[in-house]
């Protein structure tokens, strides 16, 4: 059995698109008891007036006859391209993303593709961050995730420093600092991550599951040297296209842009629920939902073990507040401050650790070129700062111990500010294209 043949077809919008074939090849995920993860698809084709699917074949063929320039330096204004892909990930898919990976090699034809530059250049992620601080899509569910836990590693970065700089420099202690400071301040941090994690939650349940790619492909008229017209499909995005919910400012989660375009899914009895007014809101799945299609879900249960460990450490956040845990025995704050740091705090791991392996093609390759990537393995390091904070908390009272448990804090709450803030870069950038590389033309053959 190959190792596509493996994979659940149905679960996730793995089937030919209106305009798009499904290399089932590409078909992908780092576990094969649960969905994919990743998908490719290839652009249909205008041949002397007929529409057909580009074979895999056809394009293996070609992407073998012609190797990858790796110094190729793509365009900086569209401009024809060999080939384009789309490319169906999870993360994606729920951040409301439309990836496109562009061949830029000259065609080997008269007509090609007039494709967009790629955005991971030095102006295109200077112009996203940019946007960082001008746009504000407050009914985008994504941005609000992002934002919100930006917000609690501000709040849990201000607390660390209200613990651990008296220990660092005891001159600098002002009265309350440690019990009062840092007591509301992890109480406050706790209570957002807990608001953040239902957002990430409600983010997941609410997925779109019927394949939106969000590019518009049109033919233009060019002129070549001789005068001649020539026909070119050019790729751009366009909202008009887009069935995620992200681009609808009538509603935080529900249906998309286009209602006529919503594609209605039935995996137990109607997983879609449309309202004339297209105010489709859903706060949790039903049972049957939940065994059929959420379970197997890597991105849900993420989402899942990071609503549980965040519920768990808000245990630990309230009672750290100034007037309970001044007024606990030993025993009794180990059970009800430590030992819920160290459980939220390793599912914060096991949660960080998730979404980095749903990145990737295989469990054990590396997704170093996906943002959400490096937003697991930041996320997955803070997750081991604050557990070993709850960890050496019983024995804080020996010399030393303290520290590190301060400091473990400290340069946790900064390592979920970095995750926290490419998120939020991630959660403004609807349309990334990604530049083909030579390990892409290296693929097997067959469907």
């Amino acid at each position: 059995m190959r190792r596509n043949e493996q994979f659940r077809p149905g679960r996730e919008p793995l089937s030919d698109h209106p305009s798009l074939t499904l290399r089932r090849s590409h078909v992908s995920g780092p576990f094969s008891f649960l969905n994919p993860t990743w998908a490719r698809y290839a652009p249909t084709t205008t041949i002397r007036g007929q529409t057909k699917p580009v074979s895999l074949a056809q394009q293996q063929e070609e992407e073998h006859e012609h190797e990858l320039t790796p110094d190729a330096t793509p365009p900086s204004s569209s401009v024809k391209a060999r080939s384009i892909e789309h490319l169906w990930r999870s993360r994606d898919n729920r951040k409301g993303r439309h990836p496109l990976k562009v061949d830029y090699r000259a065609p080997t034809s008269e007509t090609g593709y007039l494709a967009p530059p790629p955005t991971a250049t030095f102006s295109a992620v200077a112009r996203g961050i940019l946007r960082m601080a001008t746009s504000a899509p407050v009914w985008d569910v994504s941005w609000l995730v992002a934002v919100t836990f930006t917000l609690g590693s501000v709040v849990w970065i201000i607390n660390a420093f209200f613990v651990w700089l008296p220990l660092v420099d005891p001159g600098t202690e002002f009265s309350g600092e440690v019990s009062l400071g840092g007591g509301i301040s992890a109480f406050i941090g706790a209570t957002v991550f807990e608001v953040g994690s239902v957002l990430l939650l409600l983010e997941a349940v609410n997925a779109n599951q019927t394949g939106c790619f969000g590019w518009a492909l049109e033919t233009e008229l060019r002129k070549t040297e001789n005068h001649a017209g020539q026909g070119v499909t050019k790729v751009k995005p366009s909202k008009d296209e887009c069935r995620h919910h992200h681009v609808n400012r009538r509603n935080l989660v529900g249906l998309g842009r286009h209602l006529t375009h919503q594609i209605s899914r039935d995996l137990s009895d109607g997983y879609t629920t449309s309202s004339p007014d297209g105010r489709s809101f859903r706060w949790l799945p039903s049972w049957t939902e939940l065994r059929t299609h959420y379970l197997h879900e890597l991105g849900f249960l993420a989402s899942l073990v990071q609503f549980f460990a965040a519920t768990v450490f808000w245990i630990a956040g309230f009672t750290g507040l100034p007037g309970i845990l001044d007024h606990l025995s030993q025993r009794v704050t180990n059970g009800v401050y430590w030992v819920p740091q160290i459980v939220g705090g390793t599912g914060f791991i096991i949660s960080g650790l998730l979404f980095t392996l749903e990145t990737q093609e295989k469990w054990y390759k590396p997704a170093f070129h996906v943002l959400g990537w490096h937003i697991g393995t930041w996320n997955f390091i803070g997750g081991i700062g604050f557990t070993l904070c709850g960890a050496l908390g019983p024995a804080s009272n020996a010399s030393g111990v303290e520290y590190q448990a301060t400091l473990a804090t400290f340069w946790g709450s900064w390592a979920f500010m970095i995750g926290s803030t490419i998120q939020w870069y991630e959660s403004l950038e609807k349309y990334p294209v990604e530049r083909k590389n030579s390990d892409d033309a290296s693929v097997q053959s067959g469907e």
